[in-house]
């Protein structure tokens, strides 16, 4: 059974003076145990800060973060400054030896008293990821996806209970970055191991969270479900953040048929929520662009100096410049 308390951060802060201050101000959190936590918000609004607070590569100005019931010490009190039971992957690689083997640079991170056991650890662990192919290759030789693999092989080759991502796909190509996804939901399944990522992408986060917290200014905005989260946001904010969407103030809302409640400023509309037609008697939405995207395309429409992103799965039944009929399914108040 999880530990209710397993991470816990209470009240914490880390402000950083300048023209915005920036950090993380009066938070507090409970991690789940086993499963994945996904932190996003805007650039600055203190999620990397927030995960170095966990870890214990900052210290809290005010506040405690505990582990199991015993307190986090940052770098002040702690020679070498993160927890033990946790290990951190970011986006950069500089700790490897770039000249020495795959199965070297894992290795080497194992103790040599039993090399038994070390040699089945260092196989497993590689066997986990879907690097056995890469063994005798050297770093040096390794793509940016395949170097990212190597470092995550590190991280959890000592076992840890607790694994911390840093925006670590960044660098990483889509195909090798779906399928590293993949590799860590995995692991997260077959070993109880708990992550907890950090990432500005939308699609990384729905893919491979269990729990999403939406971060804004320094301070936990909302949290839950991602598929909660997604489909009823509760501000503009976090809409803006998980889907490219269109968001209507109370005058162009009316002209598109919206009419919002009294207290209500701003509608937002997901470009999946709406429908287009080449038949309906009212084609009064331009089409100014067609963004062609694999199997579906986006669809930039105007009509009284509003422009709207429109999701169409039906490829090549529009053309540039022409006109269309709109309908509104679903849109979001605020």
């Amino acid at each position: 059974m999880a530990d209710p308390h397993f991470l816990q951060a209470t009240s914490i802060s880390k402000l950083y003076p300048g023209e915005r201050v920036s950090g993380v101000s009066k938070t507090s959190l409970t991690i789940q145990q086993g499963k994945i936590t996904a932190i996003i918000g805007e650039s600055g609004s203190g999620k990397s800060t927030l995960l170095r607070l966990l870890y214990g590569l900052l210290a809290p100005d005010e506040g405690k973060v505990h582990f199991k019931g015993e307190r986090i010490w940052g770098p002040a009190e702690k020679l070498i400054p993160g927890h033990d039971a946790m290990k951190m992957v970011t986006q950069h690689t500089d700790d490897m030896n770039l000249y020495a083997k795959v199965w070297d640079n894992v290795a080497i991170l194992l103790p040599s008293t039993n090399l038994k056991n070390k040699e089945e650890k260092t196989t497993q662990v590689l066997s986990l990821l879907n690097m056995a192919h890469l063994t005798d290759k050297r770093i040096v030789e390794l793509s940016g996806g395949e170097r990212q693999r190597v470092a995550l092989a590190r991280a959890i080759i000592t076992r840890p209970e607790i694994l911390l991502l840093d925006e670590p796909f960044n660098q990483v190509d889509t195909s090798f970055r779906e399928d590293l996804q993949q590799d860590i939901r995995q692991i997260v399944k077959d070993t109880g191991l708990t992550v907890i990522m950090v990432s500005h992408d939308p699609s990384e986060i729905l893919s491979m969270a269990d729990e999403l917290i939406v971060m804004q200014d320094g301070k936990i905005l909302e949290s839950g479900e991602p598929l909660a989260v997604y489909q009823s946001p509760k501000f503009l904010y976090t809409a803006g953040l998980l889907a490219n969407c269109n968001v209507l103030d109370k005058d162009k809302a009316k002209v598109c048929g919206i009419n919002l409640k009294a207290k209500k400023k701003s509608a937002a509309i997901y470009p999946e929520w709406m429908e287009l037609s080449n038949t309906a008697a009212q084609k009064d939405w331009q089409i100014k662009m067609i963004l062609f995207k694999g199997f579906y395309e986006d669809m930039l429409l105007e009509k009284d100096d509003i422009v709207m992103r429109v999701r169409n799965y039906e490829i090549g039944k529009y053309k540039g410049d022409d006109k269309v009929g709109l309908k509104i399914n679903r849109y979001l108040e605020y």
